[in-house]
């Protein structure tokens, strides 16, 4: 008897993948324990098995509409837009988050005034210069600053009294009768300036 033994053989390939794994010629989207049967080079049978683990990546979305700026991720936008950030997850696989951005903004107004006594602005009465902020929110959604910067200038009065014979003489006016007169005038500053006369004549 001559006789010749050939052998079979086995093969194990383990293998974690994310999300697919080609293995001779085929494509798996899942995990899998699978044999397939060749034949070696001895013409016998060659069984591979492969012992597939396959993990999955994964996606996320955040859609924010913000004011003015918005941090993500330890970014700071300050402009609309799609940005994607890429990390490692549980598995070991990608990770792709998506922030679908939309940035509206505040703004700012200033209003410059000079007026008499006092001005009222929003429904408020201010009677000494300054500085004053309101706040409101505009068509945005965000904040709009409003800024009055206010210069108040005076009124002021005077009163002359004054006991004289037969007439007097003021303000380029001649009177010859006892009187309680006001004239109104403009002051340095551009306000009224009311001067009373309390004349008696003798």
């Amino acid at each position: 008897l001559d006789l010749t033994i050939n052998y079979s053989n086995t093969s194990l390939t383990t293998v974690t993948e994310c999300d697919e794994f080609t293995w001779n010629g085929t494509t798996y989207t899942s995990s899998v324990l699978f044999d397939t049967t060749l034949t070696n080079a001895a013409g016998c049978d060659s069984v591979a098995t492969l012992d597939l683990t396959i993990n999955y990546s994964n996606t996320s979305l955040t859609t924010v509409t913000e004011c003015d700026e918005f941090t993500w991720n330890g970014t700071t936008y300050t402009a609309s837009g799609t940005t994607t950030y890429t990390t490692t997850n549980a598995a070991g696989c990608d990770s792709v988050a998506t922030l679908d951005l939309t940035i509206n903004y505040s703004n700012t107004s200033l209003t410059t005034v000079t007026e008499c006594d006092e001005f009222t602005w929003n429904g408020v009465t201010y009677t000494t210069s300054g500085s004053y902020d309101e706040t409101f929110t505009n068509a945005a959604g965000c904040d709009s600053v409003a800024t009055l910067d206010l210069t108040i200038n005076y009124s002021n009065t005077s009163l002359t009294t004054v006991i004289e014979c037969d007439s007097y003489d003021w303000n380029g006016v001649t009177y010859t009768s006892s009187v309680l007169f006001d004239t109104t005038l403009t002051n340095a500053a551009g306000c009224d300036s009311v001067a009373t006369l309390d004349l008696t004549i003798n």
